[in-house]
């Protein structure tokens, strides 16, 4: 049984399109180099709700609702060679998404 390597990528962000555009230069870049990729796995999209009165003192039963989606995708690299590695330091990925690696 041999352990084979994985990188796990997280991608977080606030804007499906920004997300989706960094998981399609991760898996172009990843292909180039030769891995093997699993994903991108769509997890599922966190909402958080708020309601805020909208006067303090008037209207006390009306209220304005908000909401913050914040979606998420994985991808799984196995086996990564040090190209792979260093090609995936160098990207260049859209702002406003939030990358966590693991190894």
């Amino acid at each position: 049984m041999t352990n084979k390597q994985k990188i796990k990528i997280k991608l977080i962000g606030y804007d499906y399109r920004s997300v989706d555009n960094a998981v399609q230069e991760i898996v172009q870049t990843a292909k180039k180099s030769g891995a093997i990729i699993i994903g991108p796995v769509p997890l599922p999209t966190h909402i958080k709700k708020l309601s805020v009165n909208r006067s303090p003192h008037i209207d006390k039963k009306s209220m304005d609702q908000f909401e913050v989606r914040s979606h998420k995708r994985l991808i799984i690299i196995e086996d990564p060679n040090s190209q792979t590695v260093d090609d995936l330091r160098r990207l260049n990925l859209p702002s406003g998404v939030e990358i966590t690696i693991n190894l």
